[in-house]
């Protein structure tokens, strides 16, 4: 496999309307062939793949995330207790070697919690974000 194969990415795009004057940030997630061939998709299992899709959809330009419990539960049309489970099996998973997605838990200035961040993070073959453009008719 070489070093440049994509086999996941996320992409985000703005639209503006030139009507109105509204911008909208929608978000990709890609899965290329290669990922189930290079047996990333296998390795995964159903629920880190839909969990992992589900924590892209709040992606920022960044790469962070930051959804509350309660909205990935929503979204992966489980309670928050299962949500929670998913969300730990999918931080401990490895691809690779390497973590897949980071959740960092910070506090405020006045010592209370904020929302989990996470960040999936762009290990071996798995990109954030589209560096060139895909051209029409191609992948």
């Amino acid at each position: 496999m070489n070093d440049q194969q994509r086999l996941i990415s996320v992409e985000s795009q703005t639209e503006y309307s030139v009507t109105s004057g509204a911008t909208e940030t929608r978000i990709f997630v890609k899965m290329y062939v290669d990922a189930a061939k290079a047996g990333l998709i296998a390795s995964m299992g159903a629920q880190n793949w839909t969990t992992i899709c589900v924590i892209a959809s709040f992606m920022d330009a960044a790469g962070n995330c930051y959804p509350t419990q309660e909205q990935i539960a929503r979204h992966l049309g489980v309670n928050r207790t299962t949500a929670n489970r998913h969300v730990r099996n999918l931080v401990n998973y490895r691809w690779n070697g390497r973590p897949v997605i980071r959740a960092v838990r910070d506090r405020t200035e006045k010592g209370t919690w904020q929302n989990t961040r996470y960040t999936v993070l762009p290990i071996s073959q798995l990109a954030i974000f589209d560096a060139e453009p895909v051209a029409l008719g191609s992948g």
